[in-house]
């Protein structure tokens, strides 16, 4: 498959893509990679071993025991003394499951395996197959992607070289990407409590910039709203297809083309 090479001067040739742009999209695999790499990174949490045990339920049930509940006509729960009047106690039920303020009956445990296994040859086979979705305009724009008519194109390897935010932003709007920028500049208010929990916006994933290697691109772009950028070696499933959706609107540039048929990335 031959792509254009853009600039913000115009167009500067063509490049052959790898072999790996022709993988079928296969989004069931596509799925099952992200959801691995998500649960990978989640965090183990529980409860604390000793919640709802700290209170002193020791209640003797045999005769002429002081402070006992035999004959009482009471169930076997187990019981905390409140107080007494001489030998009449006063018990409040503790610590079993269904009383107040006792322990719960199977709390999360800090110890459950939270991660999902992937075999090595279909996590790759899911990167190829979602970099394949990336130059297929129908996929994008299903995605909801406000892209270019010419879309898909390899950029020129001088973006790369872009050190300020403000250049980065420019370029992307000479090359017809300006819809997609007020797209995703808008965050939205999440609905729920998850506003107090430190994320109260619901931030829309927007182009994704793929370079050859270290560059001044990496830092430069980093502030734009919705924008990512990685090296072509660090390329990832959920980078490419977000949520687990194929066809995330993606830039590589010359030398990121360069770099994955030299290396044989993802084979």
């Amino acid at each position: 498959m031959q792509l254009k090479i853009l600039s913000t001067k115009g167009e500067s040739g063509s490049a052959k893509l790898p072999v790996k742009f022709e993988e079928p999209v296969r989004k069931d695999l596509i799925a099952r990679a992200v959801q691995s790499l998500q649960s990978n990174r989640r965090q183990p949490y529980g409860a604390d071993y000793m919640a709802g045990k700290r209170g002193s339920v020791k209640l003797s049930r045999r005769r002429r025991k002081y402070k006992g509940a035999y004959g009482k006509g009471i169930s076997r729960v187990p019981r905390k003394t409140l107080s007494r009047n001489g030998t009449q106690m006063h018990w409040v039920g503790a610590e079993a499951p269904g009383m107040v303020g006792g322990r719960r009956a199977h709390p999360p445990k800090v110890e459950k395996d939270w991660s999902l296994k992937i075999n090595n040859k279909e996590r790759r086979k899911a990167i190829r197959s979602a970099m394949s979705a990336t130059v297929q305009k129908e996929l994008v724009q299903l995605r909801g992607h406000k892209i270019p008519q010419n879309y898909p194109f390899v950029i020129d390897s001088s973006i790369e070289k872009l050190n300020k935010t403000n250049e980065v932003q420019e370029t992307l709007e000479k090359l017809g990407f300006a819809e997609e920028l007020q797209r995703t500049s808008n965050p939205k208010i999440r609905a729920g409590k998850g506003k107090n929990r430190g994320r109260p916006y619901e931030k829309k994933r927007g182009l994704l910039l793929v370079v050859g290697g270290v560059c001044e691109l990496l830092k430069s772009a980093k502030n734009i709203e919705g924008v990512d950028v990685v090296e072509v070696k660090k390329v990832n499933v959920e980078l490419l297809a977000p949520g687990t959706n194929a066809g995330r609107a993606t830039l590589f540039t010359q030398n990121a083309i360069t770099q994955l048929e030299k290396e044989k990335l993802f084979m």
